[in-house]
């Protein structure tokens, strides 16, 4: 099973959203989660919910971060979607 799945709300141009990525990146070193990228660039949908929060992080569906991602607290969100699912 590869973990829970996490997924990165962007656009082209973010910088909040590249180094949010890039903190996603390395926290899969210290945790198994699937990481799943949406750029909502161009779709009107997408747009319209995420764009005024980028980047939007959810882990399982549930919104977990806007603009940063902080470490610490996300290995504990993280760690409560693993009890949840286990």
């Amino acid at each position: 099973m590869p973990g829970p799945r996490v997924t990165l709300f962007h656009a082209e141009g973010c910088h909040l959203c590249d180094s949010a990525r890039a903190a996603l990146l390395r926290l899969r070193e210290q945790a198994v989660f699937e990481l799943e990228e949406v750029d909502i660039t161009g779709v009107p949908a997408l747009e319209a919910a995420y764009r005024e929060w980028l980047p939007v992080v959810d882990i399982e569906g549930e919104r977990a971060f806007v603009y940063f991602v902080q470490p610490q607290p996300f290995l504990r969100k993280l760690a409560r979607h693993e009890l949840d699912t286990s």
